[in-house]
């Protein structure tokens, strides 16, 4: 063999070689591939079998009452996919991965859930404990005590079904039936169910409750009446009141309460319902939102309205969307209404403690024998008065008045006083509906008693038109035109003109044929009978005065003050703060 044939051997034998390796490297990559995809895909095995730890004594019976169970005694011990159950004895069905266990039974899991009892039976391949006689299920900071228990651990849950009780603090709650969720540490709760705290008592069908925030979800109670199911109202009492609700949550650590489905409450003489109510004892708010209705059956007072905001703590409120109150402590109920109702208290809490309540933007108010309208009023409990002001315009009976302010005082719901401060003006419509009894002035004083009008006193600039009449058959005998400085009149307890005082006075008598036309009416006279309100439901509907019938803005200008003029007058020198020189000596 040629030094060429052996190159050319030796060179088609490591082609050869090389080719092998190269597909034994391929081979091992592929197997290693499957290797560790069969591993990725293999699943972990999971210990599902309940373990024996420990027992005193142990003995099995083929031909016993139990020929399947193995009979240990003594602190007895299992263990179960981390759970721990310890007993005095037990029946061991190893076979089919339950245990049963008597007399001190206690079972652990992890460091939140302890449950004993007298006797329990665990499955461990549903992972159902069936826990009965004197079972107290202890988890976190709650405590559940009732007589049958069964305890899921898959989903996490445990249910009682004989009555139960669990305690969250100071906290107590009762049923018939109810469930309790480990992992969410929410709890349900049905049948004659009771939930005490410290400040209010719950009864109700079904409440549902969240531990880790102790908050209370009430719905309504399942009553029967005739054969037929309703939804009836659950009840919440505390020391002072009483609500009843279909829908309630509140928070058993701070009384904050949101009351749905048209709720009630009621402290003592006080009645709140509404669609929607919010309280919050810490912070003393409360809110009332659609279709509130209050009532003071006490004072005899009503309020309705769309929202009612109030402060308990510093006695300040609101209510508004057509806001309405019903006073009916009278013969007749009053009625008034306004965009806006406030209400301020002073001195809260304290001897000294008075209100005032504001009502503002298109103010009207209705009475059977007295009506009112104006843009805002105040009314103050510590004088009883009540101010109108912009565009005041009280009514009657037959009788208008109308000024620049008008204040009321009352005296038990009754008016004793009122004044009629600028631009002052009374006009009565006489029976026979055409004349005008008309009085103008600065001010005007009314005073009542018994809630009829005895005097009225008319001050500065008095002008009045009225018509005497014959005391035989009340006919008009003339116009009488009057100028003054003051003028009284005094009525009678039948509401009759009995006299008239004036300390001076220039006027003329017109027979009834001899009026002048421009004598009829005074240059400021003014009849608002389209405004008045006409019953309880127009106190809704505002109506303005017609374009330039507004009283007149008059300006008052201030006392001036004297100003000195710092060009002329020559400011005094500045004390002297220098000591005086010695003088020298020859």
């Amino acid at each position: 063999m040629t030094t060429r044939q052996l190159k050319h051997k030796l060179a088609h034998a490591f082609s050869i070689g090389h080719r092998v390796i190269l597909t034994m490297i391929l081979c091992l990559f592929v197997l290693g591939l499957l290797q560790a995809a069969r591993q990725k895909g293999r699943r972990k095995v999971v210990d599902e079998r309940v373990y024996l730890i420990h027992a005193d004594e142990l003995k099995y019976d083929v031909y016993g009452p139990n020929p399947e169970a193995q009979v240990v005694k003594g602190h007895v011990s299992f263990t179960h996919k981390g759970a721990h159950l310890t007993c005095d004895s037990a029946y061991f069905y190893q076979t089919s991965n339950s245990v049963r266990a008597f007399g001190h039974v206690h079972f652990r899991q992890g460091d939140t859930l302890n449950l004993v009892c007298d006797r329990a039976w665990y499955d461990g391949q549903a992972q159902m404990l069936e826990a009965r006689n004197n079972v107290v299920l202890k988890h976190r900071r709650q405590t559940l005590y009732t007589d049958s228990l069964n305890y899921d651990r898959l989903y996490e849950y445990a249910y009682f079904f004989n009555g139960g009780r669990l305690v969250d603090g100071k906290n107590r709650l009762s049923s018939d039936w109810g469930e309790y969720h480990t992992s969410t540490r929410m709890a349900k709760f049905n049948l004659d169910v009771q939930l005490q705290t410290p400040k209010n008592r719950v009864s109700t069908d079904t409440l549902y409750y969240d531990t880790s925030k102790s908050r209370a979800h009430v719905v309504g109670m399942y009553t029967t009446d005739k054969g037929h199911g309703k939804v009836g109202p659950s009840i919440i009492r505390s020391q002072n009141s009483t609500i009843t609700t279909t829908d309630a949550f509140f928070n058993t650590q701070n009384d904050k309460a949101e009351l749905y489905g048209r709720s009630t409450v009621v402290d003592k003489e006080k009645t709140i319902t509404a669609d929607t109510l919010f309280y919050n004892s810490q912070s003393g708010s409360n809110k009332g939102v659609g279709n509130v209705v209050y009532v003071d059956s006490k004072n005899k007072n009503t309020l309705t309205c769309g929202e009612v905001v109030y402060d308990e703590k510093t006695g300040r409120g609101y209510a508004t969307k057509r806001a309405l109150v019903k006073d009916y402590s009278q013969k007749d109920t009053f009625y008034l209404h306004a965009d806006t109702l406030r209400i301020e208290t002073f001195f809260i809490n304290t001897d000294s403690m008075y209100r005032k309540v504001h009502g503002y933007k298109k103010v009207r108010s209705y009475r059977m024998d007295i009506q009112a309208v104006c843009d805002s009023m105040v009314f103050n409990s510590k004088d009883s008065c009540l101010t109108m002001y912009q565009d005041p315009i009280v009514w009657n009976m037959g009788r208008q008045l109308l000024g620049e302010v008008i204040k009321i005082y009352m005296n038990d719901s009754t008016v004793r006083e009122a004044r009629v401060l600028g631009q002052a003006m009374s006009v009565e419509l006489l029976p026979d509906s055409t004349h005008y009894n008309q009085v103008s002035s600065r001010d005007m004083f009314a005073y009542f008693k018994d809630g009829n009008i005895r005097r009225s006193d008319a001050v500065s600039n008095v002008r009045a038109i009225y018509y005497p009449m014959d005391d035989k058959d009340s006919s008009l005998i003339g116009l009488n035109y009057v100028e003054t400085d003051t003028m009284k009149m005094y009525m009678s307890p039948q509401r009759k003109l009995e006299r008239i005082w004036m300390p001076k006075a220039q006027g003329t008598l017109y027979p009834m044929t001899q009026i002048p036309p421009s004598q009829y009416k005074l240059d400021n006279f003014a009849w608002f009978d389209y405004i008045r309100p006409v019953d309880k439901d127009d106190v809704f509907n505002w109506r303005g005065k017609a374009k330039g019938m507004e009283i007149r803005n008059i300006v008052r200008h201030a006392a001036p003050l004297q100003q000195i003029n710092a060009k002329t007058q020559t400011p005094p020198p500045p004390p002297s703060s220098h000591k005086e020189k010695p003088q020298k000596k020859d």
